[in-house]
């Protein structure tokens, strides 16, 4: 069986070939789907994430050339295998050229058409490995090169620890990031050249995160229309990123408490165990121990994932690095955007290098992106960058008269810490701890602002 997450759609006017792929598919562990025209297939395409196609060419309503020919103008990332009868191979190699991945003729062994199936998923998963580790590699480089003292010990420590099995726990501001470092401790490691696989356990709701994680058997709960692969089992022999795992739902934190130290997995509705060999890296934002007093999380699993424990340093605290990454996120931004000739005018360079940058890294490029994007023949000037009011979708715009810089990142910076006394219920330690200062600082920009509660 392969073990993957690998989603194909057959499209066939014949019910009973539909149905007899399908289950041929399934039997060896893909999921799938089945319509009966290009115009079905199409629809299905544009809401599900179809990794293979396999068409007939000869159906009403739209052809499998026409299909064939939709999504290749539509740019979809899908290969496609054609089906044809024996005496229509010439059709099929016509669709090759104009698209199509490989061909099946429908006649043949049934095991040929998994040989082939194989094949193809097998290709786009090292693409797909192939994408990831550039854009790693392109966006993570700068990131790392730094001139940060406390940064760079940070660095080494993660060197010194890559080629070991231990838990490691990243602490850190949202937008620090800690994905960056869990991918670069794995680019150290011995399980380089197997799977990174990070999990946002923010995302995902408590009766959907155990299936994501550990996988589920087909008919497991309600909609488990086949069985799926879950992270634990992607990663095997590679390394699992668990990023928030303070947001863990307790109920869900003892099964990965047992899967830790069993070095094993169950998937949902089934009993079986399955073994496996991960290195695991955690992150979170939160504080645990508070967690922990409060009843949020477990104190038996985080003395299991803190074996060594690393804290990347905000932004803020690495003004030095602030010219290399900022001077990356323009050529970036300005060659994703096709602008042409981006200069920034000297009092905007100013604003981004003086900067507290709330959000790190992740808004400083968001930042850059907005005002690029608002610049006019790629020239940023003080109008694209002042920001002197957030509005409730946290979205910030302009009000009012233009002002100077130093007036606006005032302005700006005491509605940014009026917002975050009103989420705290203006309980200053705890605010001081989100913005990531001390509890004197905060009351010093109280004091500075005369910010008071209404």
């Amino acid at each position: 069986m392969k073990e993957n997450n690998y989603n194909i759609l057959i499209v066939d006017d014949e019910k009973e070939y539909q149905l007899v792929v399908s289950m041929i598919l399934e039997d060896a562990g893909y999921n799938t789907e089945t319509c009966s025209n290009g115009r079905e297939a199409l629809d299905i395409l544009e809401k599900r994430d179809i990794d293979l196609v396999i068409t007939d060419l000869r159906m009403p309503v739209m052809s499998g050339d026409e299909l064939i020919a939709e999504i290749r103008r539509k740019e979809m990332d899908v290969d496609i295998l054609v089906v044809t009868a024996y005496g229509s191979i010439e059709s099929a190699v016509e669709a090759i050229k104009n698209g199509a991945t490989d061909y099946f003729v429908k006649s043949s062994d049934p095991g040929e058409l998994l040989i082939k199936v194989e094949r193809i998923a097998d290709i786009r998963h090292i693409r797909r490995k192939d994408d990831i580790l550039v854009k790693n590699q392109n966006s993570g480089s700068v990131f790392l090169d730094s001139k940060n003292p406390e940064f760079c010990q940070l660095l080494e420590m993660c060197d010194r620890t890559a080629d070991t099995d231990i838990s490691i726990l990243l602490l850190g501001e949202s937008g620090v990031g800690k994905e960056v470092i869990a991918n670069y401790i794995h680019g150290k490691s011995n399980r380089k050249n197997e799977p990174f696989v990070p999990v946002n356990c923010q995302v995902f709701p408590e009766g959907v995160i155990e299936s994501e994680l550990f996988g589920h058997e087909k008919g497991a709960f309600t909609g488990a229309v086949g069985s799926r692969t879950g992270k634990f089992e992607e990663a095997n022999y590679g390394t699992l990123f668990l990023d928030e795992i303070g947001d863990l739902p307790v109920t869900t934190q003892g099964k990965l408490l047992r899967a830790l130290e069993t070095k094993s997995i169950q998937k949902v509705g089934s009993n079986r165990s399955i073994n496996l060999d991960v290195r695991f890296i955690f992150a979170t934002n939160k504080d645990l121990y508070r967690e922990i007093e409060n009843g949020n999380f477990r104190d038996d699993l985080l003395y299991r994932i803190n074996t060594l424990t690393l804290t990347i340093p905000p932004l803020r605290e690495r003004r030095e690095d602030l010219p290399g990454l900022i001077d990356f996120f323009v050529t970036q931004t300005a060659n994703d955007q096709k602008k042409k000739n981006v200069t920034i005018d000297d009092d905007v360079m100013d604003y981004l290098l003086n900067y507290d940058y709330p959000g790190n890294v992740r808004e400083l490029r968001n930042i850059i992106e907005r005002m690029i994007a608002l610049s006019i023949d790629g020239r940023v000037t003080s109008k694209e960058i002042l920001m002197n009011s957030r509005n409730s979708s946290g979205i910030y715009t302009i009000q009012g008269e233009l002002q100077d810089l130093r007036t606006a990142r005032g302005a700006f910076e005491k509605n940014y810490i009026t917002d975050s006394l009103r989420k705290n219920d203006w309980n200053v330690e705890k605010t001081a701890v989100s913005l990531g200062i001390t509890s004197r600082q905060l009351w010093n920009k109280i004091k500075q602002y005369d910010i008071q509660k209404k």
